[in-house]
Order: C-alpha cells, then structure tokens, then sequence
C-alpha cells in the first residue's frame, strides 16, 4: 500500500488548485486581472459543450459572479411590467440627432425622441433589486434577497443595466453596492447584517452607473464619479459607519462631464498600499485615509476601464481616445506628461490614444492584450510599450465586446455581445484558434474558479468546465 500512498500523495501535490477552496471575491478576480493558472480550466464550449449546468437567472443585470468557498454570488433587477431590451454596440446619438434635426425637429425635440430611444428613465420602470446565491457545483439557486423595490434612482442607458456593480465579498460576508441607491452587507446564508443609503445623484445623460466596491482589511472603498459631487469614501465593513470621505472636484475647466464608471484599484507594493482611481480628466491615487498622493492627467472624459498592477507596475488605459500609461511605485505630486513626450520620472512608458472605450486590458505572460469595442485586438510589450500587433479579430466581422477579456492555458479570451468567445493564441503574432458560442447577449466579466469557468449572459449563468 505504501507505493500507492505515495503516488496518491504525489498527485494530489501536483493539482493543489483542486482542493483549494476556491475563491473569486470581486470585479475581474482577486488581482484585478482575470488569468489563472489551472490547466484544467476549459478552452472550448458551447450552449451544450463542456457545460457542467446553466441556471436562469430572473431578471436582468450585467454584474459579474463572485465566488466564496462552494457559493455563487450574482444580482439582477426584475421589471414589472415590460422593460426595454438590452442594446447592442456603441451608441451613436450624435448621428441619429443630427437625421432628426434634417428632419425639422428642434434641438430640445431631438434630444427628447433621443432619450425616448436610447433610454429607460426611472419614471418608466417598477424594480426589484436581488441578490442571487447560487451552489458552485449543481447551479442551483440557494436563496434571493430581495435588497431594494421601487423607483429606480437614475435612468440607465439601454446598454448597461440597473444591476451592473459586481458584489464584493471577503468570505464571511456579502457586500452589494449599489452606487446611488445603497449598500447591503449580508451573510453567507442570506441575512442581512446591515444597510446604509446613497445619496441619488444625477449620471451624465442618464446613462446608469457600474463601478464596483473594493475591500481592504476592515474597510469597504466606493467611488462615485457624477455630475453633482464626486467622491471616494470608505466604510467599517462590519457596521456600515463612515470613517472618510475625499470629494473629488476634479480640477478641469474644459471637462464637459464629471461622470465616470470605473472601479477602484487597491494598488499594494514594498512603498505603501493606494486607492487608484480613474476619473473623467484624471487618474488620481489617495493613501488608505483619502489623500491625495498623485495624479496623471489626460485621461478621457467617458472612463470605463478600470486600472490594475502586474508584476509590480500599474496600468492605466485613458479611454477612448486616449493612452495606455505603465506607471511605476512611488509616486507623488502631478505625473502627468507634457505634450510630445511618453515618459518620466514615473511614468515607465504611454501609447497615445491606444486607450480603450469599454473592456479594461489583461495582462499575460509579458503582455498587455488590448481589446477594443469594434473588435480590434492589440498586443502591446509590458516592458516598453512598443505595440506587436493590432489587427482585426476576425476580417469578416467579430461584432461589437464591452465584456473584458480574460487569459489562461496560453490563449486569450474575448467575449462579444453575442455571446461568441473568440480565442486567440497568446504570442507575438496573431493567430485566432477557434470561436465558442453560447447564442445569447453577454456584457458580463466571467469568474475563473479553480477548473471552473462561470460566464454570464443575458438570461443564465453557465458553469463551463472539461468533462
């Protein structure tokens, strides 16, 4: 017996990931940058391939899962009532504004019969905000905690949702925010531990909001960016008490908005642990008690993609329109870059107007893989900027991609709208190996759970995994 122990023992050392309790406790993963290092995990599924279970979940929203041990966290909002259906691609409102003014309408007309098609307005919707908390292993749903019914605070444009901030958990807790409505801590088992409320304040054109909460020790960090008061504010997680809160009155005069949808990035290196925020004009990092420590302008005034570190080094992408910035530790004082140069004391390397307009970059394997909303994909050296390629995923159309992309076993993986995951050989040149479809509308950032690969569309969440 004692050979077969030792093989057995052998083995079970060479696969810790699954007996790990496994864990994805936030927006795009416990480093902010959504690879991991299981062999096991799946490169090829479809609606029936390689599919463990699918559950439908009521309602709509674009947060991601979360995972906690052998749980599933997710929210959606149901609608009394009809709903107006999800949008896909990029809005172009300018143009259908300026058909409509051809047409004879006024400026004020136009803008109403604009809103009237690309919006929901809280005057239009009865809503049922849920929690979900689903078993990782069958898809069954455990409960639902119904956080918040009524009125919406704010409208939301018809290609977000009203449940797109992902929950964020810290494994004994569950805290859902919701940015202008409130925040919920619950338990494991569904009880709620408390309850604070938000302040409504007006998003720019009633877009709707989407930026995360982060954890750190016993705080819990919000970011609002909007067009009254922005602020950064952090509360007990245990109690839901307010220990501070930054304004964020970003200094710009030529910032036609102040809104932003990004996610807080808790940046920890040998220096000092900081809060790193992207804004409308401004990236701006504070230390744990909400002082400024830097800041690096020429950021985009619509900023969705959310900052994270590999490997020592923070990654910053502008937006659309704007630059990719490689950002070293230490910093302080205004970073920013002066016309015609990419780099200085602090600023490692930038690729002007590489930014993206909604997916954030991952970084993988000494690359920075970029993937833009009209389904161009880039590569980019981590070291020195310098751009390997930029091509289209697929020359006959790959669509329109808002969900991130994601890396593991040497591939990339890019998710469009339609639920097409395009995956791509990882490397110095382009190569695109097979396409998975699931045959539904996907917004969401999937979960990478030990050999586990949780994806969410509109209607259900799939448990893809090798058979």
């Amino acid at each position: 017996m004692r050979p077969l122990t030792l093989l057995l023992l052998t083995t079970l050392a060479q696969v810790p990931s699954l007996a790990a309790d496994p864990t994805w406790p936030q927006f795009r993963g416990p480093l902010s940058n959504p690879t991991a290092p299981n062999g096991r995990l799946p490169d090829h599924w479809s609606t029936t391939q390689n599919v463990e279970w699918s559950t439908p979940i009521p309602g709509r929203g674009w947060s991601s899962p979360i995972v906690a041990g052998s749980q599933i966290f997710l929210t959606a909002a149901v609608t009394d009532g009809p709903s107006k259906q999800p949008q896909m691609g990029t809005d172009y409102s300018n143009q259908y504004t300026a058909e409509l003014r051809k047409q004879g309408l006024s400026a004020q007309e136009a803008f109403e019969k604009v809103r009237a098609r690309d919006k929901e307005l809280p005057h239009e919707v009865m809503l049922h905000y849920f929690l979900y908390c689903l078993d990782l292993k069958t898809g069954a749903i455990q409960w639902k905690k119904e956080f918040y019914a009524g009125r919406p605070p704010g409208g939301r444009h018809r290609k977000n949702s009203f449940t797109s901030e992902t929950p964020v958990t810290d494994g004994k807790l569950v805290y859902v925010y919701a940015e202008n409505l409130g925040i919920w801590a619950y338990t494991r088992s569904g009880k709620l531990r408390w309850h604070i409320d938000q302040p409504a304040l007006p998003m720019f054109n009633e877009f709707g909001t989407g930026g995360s909460a982060v954890l750190h020790r016993n705080s819990l960090i919000v970011l609002s960016d909007n067009e009254k008061q922005q602020f950064l504010a952090a509360y007990d997680k245990h109690t839901g008490q307010e220990l501070w809160r930054t304004n964020r009155d970003i200094k710009d005069p030529k910032a036609p908005r102040r809104s932003g949808w990004t996610t807080p990035y808790l940046w920890a290196h040998p220096l000092r642990t900081e809060i790193v925020t992207v804004g409308p004009g401004s990236t701006i990092s504070y230390d744990l008690e909400g002082k400024e420590l830097w800041r690096l302008n020429a950021m985009s005034y619509l900023t969705v993609p959310s900052p994270f570190a590999y490997e020592g080094m923070l990654y910053v992408d502008a937006g659309v329109s704007r630059g990719l910035f490689a950002v070293k530790p230490g910093a302080s004082g205004d970073i920013s870059l002066p016309d015609n140069e990419t780099s200085n004391t602090f600023v490692a390397w930038s690729n002007p107007r590489a930014g993206t307009y909604i997916p954030t970059p991952v970084a993988y394997q000494g690359a920075l893989y970029v993937l833009y909303d009209k389904g161009i994909f880039a590569r980019f050296d981590l070291k020195t900027g310098q751009q390997t390629y930029k091509t289209r995923i697929d020359p006959a159309g790959a669509g329109d991609f808002t969900t991130s992309p994601w890396a593991y076993n040497g591939k990339i993986f890019c998710l469009n709208e339609e639920g097409k995951t395009f995956v791509i050989k990882a490397g110095e040149t382009y190569e695109l190996l097979h396409v998975n479809p699931l045959e539904e509308m996907a917004l969401a950032t999937p979960a990478l759970v030990g050999d586990r690969l949780l994806v969410r569309t509109d209607s259900r969440l799939y448990s893809v995994r090798r058979k």
